[in-house]
């Protein structure tokens, strides 16, 4: 894929498992503006303050053995249903036109079920995606990376 241009008026979602921002440029190519549209913000307990009951075992085919189930990790599902979300969102933002090309910042796991969950009129207007955690970072900062990354 060719090196996309930060040019004004294209958003950049940056994205994790509790936090997404949703910015558009307001700069231009050389010097990018990133304005802040839309915040979206969801609390994700760890694990052991969301379930509290024990894995269920179950006894092995022909055996007098017991296994266990897999604890249920409700963090990465917390993650998950965010991430589910801020697709929704999206495709609402696309459906009434508020963006043309839309720039992906973040982690792999969000990324992915991003992919899954995203709506065909936003999946077109994806120019790039990005693997990395920016959501802590100030606009300014994300501007300066982004910049960076996406014109290599």
């Amino acid at each position: 894929m060719a090196a996309t241009r930060l040019e004004h008026g294209i958003w950049i979602l940056v994205a994790d498992g509790e936090k997404a921002l949703f910015l558009r440029n307001e700069g231009d190519v050389k010097y990018p503006n990133f304005e802040v549209v839309r915040e979206m913000k969801e609390e994700n307990l760890p694990t052991r303050e969301q379930g509290t009951d024990q894995p269920g075992r179950f006894f092995d085919a022909g055996t007098p053995n017991k296994s266990g189930y897999e604890e249920t990790d409700w963090q990465r599902i917390g993650k998950e249903r965010f991430a589910e979300k801020v697709a929704e969102r999206l495709y609402k933002s696309a459906h009434r036109g508020e963006f043309e090309k839309l720039i992906i910042v973040a982690p792999p796991v969000v990324l992915g079920t991003l992919r899954k969950a995203m709506h065909k009129e936003v999946a077109q207007r994806v120019v790039e995606e990005l693997p990395k955690t920016l959501t802590n970072h100030t606009t300014w900062d994300m501007e300066a990376l982004l910049k960076k990354s996406v014109e290599q």
